[in-house]
């Protein structure tokens, strides 16, 4: 685990956060215009957002986390499909403008580094990155020999993962078992835990969300709201769901 401060002993006061802010471009987006007529989009434009080591946004469909999490790391420097910095990915333009209106504030030394994996586009990302893969060039596996959460976990185990920068990842649970999940909480928390790599990350959750040290963020149609593990939705419904599943499921085969 890395040191709670700096080399020098002293109280880290400035850590060097990929993005320590993430605020409005002024003029960039008009106020009527999609996504911003979006609670937590216009919330955003309105009060800027704040980003520590680790932040979980978590929310419904449709909520606009997704949006959220894609504009802030274009805005970064990210591909919209998911890799590196100025990564050149690309099968189909469907990304918000959201990225333009957006200003990012770094940390002082933050790394301009970074990576970005989202479930939608999970599979071109692994075949791109299968077949830009050279010999002698990187030690990567094949990904698309494994499983879609062994390839996943097989990327967070490459160089990419293994220094400074902003991570930002878009619904990872998808198509991860329930053991799995928890490994991935496990290296995001060690990730987080690295001076100099920041997480953000948006899903549906409740494992993901209980990264141990997040800052978690509710997005709903009213905006983005602060709230503890235990106050989130998603929480409350999977608990209510697996103490009495048919509470919910004679609503599905009612006629």
């Amino acid at each position: 685990m890395p040191p709670a401060h700096p080399p020098g002993g002293g109280p880290d006061l400035f850590p060097p956060l990929p993005v320590r802010r993430v605020q409005a471009r002024s003029g960039a987006l008009p106020a009527d215009a999609w996504p911003g007529r979006l609670a937590p989009v216009a919330q955003l434009l309105r009060e800027g957002l704040d980003l520590g080591p680790a932040t979980v946004l978590v929310g419904a469909n449709g909520s606009g986390k997704s949006t959220l999490v894609e504009g802030i790391a274009m805005a970064f420097g990210l591909a919209p499909e998911g890799g590196s910095t100025g990564a050149r990915h690309r099968s189909y333009a469907s990304e918000s403008p959201l990225h333009e209106a957006l200003s990012i504030i770094r940390g002082p030394g933050g790394s301009r580094w970074g990576y970005f994996v989202r479930a939608e586009t999970m599979h071109g990302l692994m075949g791109y990155l299968d077949e830009t893969a050279q010999d002698g060039y990187t030690r990567d596996p094949t990904f698309h020999r494994f499983s879609h959460g062994e390839s996943f976990l097989a990327l967070l185990q490459t160089s990419r993962f293994a220094g400074e920068g902003f991570f930002v990842m878009d619904e990872p649970e998808a198509g991860l078992s329930f053991e799995t999940q928890l490994t991935l909480v496990g290296q995001l928390t060690l990730l987080a835990a690295r001076r100099g790599a920041q997480v953000l990350v948006a899903t549906h959750s409740p494992v993901i969300a209980a990264l141990p040290g997040a800052r978690i963020l509710q997005v709903d149609d009213t905006g983005i709201h602060p709230v503890r593990w235990e106050q989130l939705a998603v929480v409350d419904h999977y608990r209510r769901f697996l103490d009495a599943p048919q509470r919910y499921l004679r609503h599905l085969v009612e006629h």
